[in-house]
């Protein structure tokens, strides 16, 4: 029987299966983020298993369209590929935690047999889908037939990958947003298919399923007891827990920010007072930049502390802003402003210079490699004042395996800054926040910064602190390199950090997160 739609070209059916197939591969990413990192070996492993799950079905299609290609094969594709999707929809975050658990491979290899398990079958059914629709094209000629198939499923990948990046992903659940991208299957397979019971069976089982993870997927999980918001944005899992009069920000997984909910006060995690030592090392402090915002608790404390300051804060993720806003007590005034933005890209646009520019923007296995290199280095000490400082927080170990990416950055800022200091927060081999501190003119040692610490009043008493203090020239650089533009390669030096456990100490003595 001939199809239900004689209008509708096979060609529908390429353009949906190229909107799911890229939209779901950027989606991958996402999904994947949390436990395997964002690094470039996860997105390699992420493209090269989506093109070669679409070459093998590109591959046996062509070599069976001329003699199984139909409209009601190409409905029967879309439809179990939309059943894939929403396995994918229901069952991928267990799926990736499993092999998370499992360290069958090196680091910087895992993620691909997850995404490979998850998104490989999926991704070949959809490569079928092109041969047999320039089978079926109504095309001259098999060039004109392959011509159009190719243009019609690269407008289908470019409208995926927009509409997934600026669209879906910043206003949905990674599980919703996987939904809403088989449902262009399903449509092509009602329009292209025919009425014959196979098809008809096909379809019925995709809107099934689909219906049943939309279900399951909104429905979802309760939230833990400590969970008091959750969300997806566009850079990250956004999470907010509260325990023991404690309320916490994660941003993928790690916490970011801190602060008591019950009257306490001070700050919860042990490492957040170093942020206050530039304000021993310079004189008259009119203006300070934060680069990373979290739960701005550091922003907020300098307000307090500094009354004749003023703060800019900036914060890629809108999203991190206003749920600082509404979780933990957030407030735009003339002393502080919020600039939703790149930090780089701020700096550089800004006609401002600075006493102290704070840089806390890093995680430990998520590092924004421009604001690592030499020139983003150099950038800071332009438009810094003359006694300006820059400091830097920095998640590794303080030697030793799990230390290269913080030496690299101390060998990075030395090609800028004359004197450098670090302050190692806690006293263990594993990764912990590391403050380096970097001067453009002045020198100080230990005795200095004590002295410094008794004669001024800056809202905190740093002599513990100050106690950890440590000369960058004492730490071994020889074998990191000089983080530039050209080559930067972080996710080479974060790998060693992978699965390694990340120490914070804090109001509940040592807090493990890894």
């Amino acid at each position: 029987m001939s199809r239900r739609y004689p209008q509708i070209r096979p060609e529908s059916a390429v353009f949906a299966s190229g909107v799911a197939s890229m939209g779901l591969e950027i989606l991958a990413g996402r999904m994947v983020a949390p436990a395997f990192g964002s690094s470039v070996y996860t997105w390699g492993s992420i493209i090269g298993v989506f093109l070669a799950a679409l070459s093998l079905g590109y591959a046996l299609g062509g070599r069976y369209a001329a003699t199984h290609a139909s409209n009601q094969a190409l409905a029967i594709l879309s439809a179990v590929a939309a059943v894939s999707v929403a396995a994918v929809a229901v069952g991928g975050d267990v799926v990736i935690t499993w092999f998370d658990t499992l360290n069958l491979v090196e680091p910087r290899y895992a993620a691909i047999l997850p995404v490979t398990l998850l998104f490989g079958p999926m991704t070949f059914l959809l490569g079928v889908i092109s041969p047999f629709a320039a089978e079926q094209s109504a095309a001259e000629s098999h060039g004109s037939a392959s011509g159009r198939v190719y243009a019609v499923g690269t407008i289908g990948s470019i409208v995926g990958a927009f509409g997934a990046t600026f669209l879906l992903i910043p206003a949905f659940p990674v599980g919703e947003v996987a939904l809403l991208l088989a449902l262009p299957l399903i449509v092509v397979a009602v329009l292209v298919g025919d009425t014959e019971p196979p098809t008809v069976a096909a379809v019925g089982l995709a809107v099934v399923a689909v219906g049943l993870a939309g279900f399951l997927v909104v429905a979802g999980p309760p939230m833990t007891g400590d969970t008091i918001y959750e969300t997806q944005t566009a850079y990250s899992d956004l999470e907010v827990r509260q325990d023991e009069g404690v309320r916490t920000m994660y941003i993928g997984g790690v916490p970011q920010s801190a602060t008591y909910v019950d009257g306490r006060e001070g700050y919860v995690f042990d490492y957040a007072p170093y942020m206050h030592l530039p304000m021993l090392l310079t004189d008259d402090v009119d203006r300070v930049l934060f680069i990373g915002g979290g739960g701005f608790t550091g922003p907020q404390r300098y307000v307090e502390e500094y009354p004749n300051v003023t703060i800019d804060a900036v914060e890629i993720d809108p999203q991190v802003v206003d749920t600082a806003e509404r979780y933990f007590g957030l407030q735009e005034s003339d002393r502080l402003q919020v600039h939703v933005a790149d930090g780089r890209e701020f700096l550089q646009s800004t006609d401002r210079t600075y006493d102290v520019i704070i840089l806390d923007a890093f995680q430990a296995d998520k590092v924004p490699f421009h604001l690592t290199t030499r020139e983003f280095v150099e950038l800071t000490r332009s438009k810094l004042d003359e006694d300006g400082v820059l400091m830097a927080n920095i998640i590794s170990a303080r030697s030793g395996e799990g230390s290269a990416f913080y030496r690299a950055m101390i060998k990075t800022v030395d090609t800028t800054y004359p004197h450098l200091y670090t302050f190692p927060t806690a006293d263990t081999p594993n990764l912990q926040n590391i403050e380096l501190v970097a001067t453009k003119h002045a020198d100080f040692t230990q005795a200095d910064l004590q002295r410094l610490n008794d004669r001024r009043d800056i809202g905190l008493d740093l002599s513990e602190e100050i106690e950890r203090y440590r000369r960058a020239e004492t730490v071994p650089t020889g074998d990191v390199p000089i983080l530039t533009d050209d080559y930067a390669p972080v996710d080479s030096l974060l790998d060693e950090q992978v699965d390694k456990p990340y120490v914070i100490t804090g109001w509940n003595g040592t807090t493990a997160t890894g």
